[in-house]
């Protein structure tokens, strides 16, 4: 399946603070500290083989160190096809060895390779469940000791987060794994209204905001060209519409849902109780349902009474009534 992610997220990570806060939020080593991103610099390359290019890509930024002459080069990996691949390490490994066999020849003079940290980021369903060490991957027997061969990548699979955590991060890339992993608009519209009041790269910001306003016009994970998107989110007020609007989508599927779980049981009712009067009981079926379910989704008491046309008391004597059965 061709996902947004295959065009997005790499544009995403291209800019310099999602990718800065992917390495600092979510790289927990000593030397990220050290790491000076104002002198970082992409390298515009790509290593991935051809039979993979449908379902990963690459990014290498060359990030120098504060206190030293020397350069990190972070290989990011986005790894966006739903299944896990157990081979992942091998592969990690073969693009490592290309671009150190490119830099070769670029740098025909060096006497040394540069440091390399690879990043697999992983945004699909499975629990991500292949080893990271390509020396898993080796038949044990015989043991050749310090002959072995042992690499191992760095995994950042955002389903393995949890909702507390990435809300208590209060970043970009934090706020795109909450979409992403723990899909809610009403979870979602606070954290995304501070990003837009607090970060200071607009850029970055408006790059995010592209990529969200696909996911709420096309929906979850769409099949869309990204390239399309043009759009520019200038003030808090379009901001609010974009997620007003998303949440009337999601009103929208919940009372669609909630009638139509409730007629089926209305009219299984109505066999045996007579038409009307189980229609009606499945009427009330799907009002409680749905009051339920937009509870559940954090929305106010008042809005509620609204969209199913009640008084504020005839929900909570609703919501009351069914919490005591």
């Amino acid at each position: 399946m061709h996902h947004l992610h295959d065009s997005g997220y790499k544009r995403l990570f291209s800019n310099l603070t999602i990718f800065r806060q992917l390495v600092e939020s979510f790289v927990e080593e000593e030397w990220v500290a050290r790491l000076d991103f104002d002198r970082a610099e992409r390298i515009d390359k790509s290593f991935v083989a051809e039979h993979y290019k449908e379902s990963e890509s690459d990014l290498i930024y060359r990030i120098p160190l504060r206190d030293s002459d020397q350069a990190v080069i972070v290989y990011l990996l986005i790894e966006f096809q739903s299944t896990v691949d157990r081979f992942m390490a091998l592969r990690v490994l073969y693009y490592v060895v290309s671009f150190y066999m490119d830099y070769r020849l670029g740098h025909p003079s060096a006497k040394k390779l540069p440091a390399v940290f690879p990043i697999v980021l992983y945004n699909g369903d499975a629990i991500w469940t292949a080893p990271v060490n390509v020396s898993s991957l080796i038949e044990p027997e015989p043991d050749l000791g310090q002959y072995a061969l042992r690499y191992e990548y760095f995994k950042v699979a955002e389903n393995e987060y949890s909702r507390e955590a990435l809300l208590a991060m209060r970043n970009i890339v934090a706020t795109l794994f909450l979409a992403e992993a723990h899909y809610d608009i009403h979870l979602l519209y606070e954290p995304i209204i501070q990003l837009f009041e607090e970060q200071s790269d607009r850029q970055a910001v408006q790059a995010f905001f592209n990529w969200f306003r696909q996911l709420t016009i096309h929906g979850y994970r769409p099949a869309v060209d990204y390239q399309a998107v043009a759009q520019e989110v200038r003030t808090i007020e379009e901001v609010k519409h974009m997620l007003m609007t998303a949440i009337e989508r999601d009103r929208e599927a919940l009372l669609a849902q909630g009638r139509s779980e409730g007629l089926e049981q209305g009219l299984e009712q109505g066999l045996e109780q007579g038409l009307e009067q189980g229609l009606e009981q499945g009427f009330q079926v799907a009002r409680r349902q749905i009051a339920h379910k937009m509870v559940r989704k954090g929305m106010h008491i008042g809005l509620i009474a609204e969209l199913l046309d009640m008084t504020e008391a005839d929900v909570q004597q609703l919501l009351h009534d069914d919490a005591q059965n």
